[in-house]
Parts: structure tokens; sequence; C-alpha cells
């Protein structure tokens, strides 16, 4: 594990192009990043990734840049995911995992994060967190503003300001400080997010799909997984 935030994230990039894509066409996104780490200039940083998503964009069909940029996302621990894991081997209930995956979520929020119960009720209105709200083989999720800024997003009054508190994404939270428009498709990223708990949970390829992001001018980023029957 690389300890810094830059690095890691364009390792993941790199291999995933490498393996959806072949080297030449990583070759042309990856262009302009060899040096890059937390202790770049940030507006550097930024523009870089407006132009590498834009390159994405205009040479890679959907489809694989889905699958490049989910496979760039920070994932849940899979150790903490193998009881849901092992009762939905045993039950085959999508249901049953969707229930534990959400009660696991609020002892997060009560106990690493100890919101206090507003905030719950305010997080779980939203259909926030690592469940989000199932219906039939479709979960609906939004992330939950980035951890450690919660209470800021929820006093700050300023849409712009709150959209870029809500970010997990450093790079984005910079992004939108600044006014730059980066293309929605960087968001796969924070899609593969939740991908990759429900693939590690059912043991089969999920799919997934963004709705709203703060990159396209919406409060939130939500994601629809769509679930095989």
């Amino acid at each position: 594990m690389i300890d810094d935030f830059e690095k890691s994230w364009l390792a993941k990039l790199s291999s995933s192009l490498e393996d959806v894509v072949g080297p030449e066409i990583k070759e042309e996104i990856m262009k302009g990043s060899e040096e890059f780490s937390d202790k770049s200039e940030r507006q550097t940083i930024i523009d870089w990734s407006k132009q590498t998503i834009e390159r994405l964009d205009e040479l890679v069909d959907e489809d694989k840049r889905i699958s490049i940029l989910t496979r760039c996302a920070c994932q849940y621990p899979k150790s903490d995911l193998q009881e849901i894991r092992q009762k939905y081997e045993e039950t085959k209930s999508i249901d049953y995992a969707h229930k534990m995956l959400q009660e696991k979520f609020l002892t997060f929020l009560r106990e690493g994060l100890r919101c206090d119960n507003e905030v719950i009720e305010f997080i779980l209105s939203k259909g926030m967190g690592l469940a989000g709200r199932k219906s039939k083989n479709t979960i609906i999720a939004t992330k939950i503003p980035k951890s450690g800024y919660i209470l800021d997003y929820l006093k700050e009054k300023d849409r712009m300001k709150r959209r870029a508190i809500y970010c997990h994404c450093p790079r984005i939270r910079d992004a939108l400080k600044t006014d730059t428009e980066i293309s929605p498709t960087y968001c796969y990223c924070g899609a593969g997010y939740y991908k990759g708990i429900w693939e590690e949970i059912m043991q089969c390829p999920v799919k997934v799909e963004l709705l709203e992001s703060v990159l396209k001018g919406d409060d939130v980023c939500k994601i629809a997984i769509h679930l095989p029957s």
C-alpha cells in the first residue's frame, strides 16, 4: 500500500488502463502524471485530472471507461464483509445481506463516527451509506458526506461549498473549490466502492450506474447497483 493518495490512485489507474485498453492508450492517458504525489501543486493535479478524463471520454467507449474507473475506487475492507458473504452463501437472500449491511453501517455511525440521533436520522432519510435503498434487485446508494466533514456539511448553507465538502475525493474537492469542471465519468471511481462491496458478498459481477453526481451539479452522488437475479 502506497501511503500517498495521488501515487496510489495513479498506480490503480495505470494498472486498470493496461488491463482494459492496453499499453498504447494507457500511455496516452497517463502522460504528464509521472512525478505526481500528494506534494504536487494542487492546481496542476486538477488541470491534469480534467484533461485526462476528457482524453478517456474521447478514446475509450463507455463500458470500458466504467470498468477502468471502478477499479480505481477505495475499497471497503473485504475482511469486514465475510460474515455477510457467508450468510448470503447460506441463504441466497439479498434482503438478508442488505439488512446486515445496514446494521453494520448504523454501528459505524454510532460507534465509529459517534453521530447523534439527529445526524443519523438525516443520513438515513437521504438513503445514504453502505446499504442504500433496495427495490427488487436494484440498490440505490447515496454516498454520505466525507466522514470527517459531516458536521461541517450539515452546517454549511452555501450550496457550492456544501458540494465541495461532500465529496470523498481530495482531487475533486479541490476542483469544486476552484469551480473547475471535470467530466462526471470520474465519479465511476466512487461507484466502484459499492461495486466492490456487492461483488464480494455475492461473488459475481454486478453493474453500477451513475445517477447523480456533484460533478454534474447535483448535491449528492447517487449510484444504482444492479444485482443479478
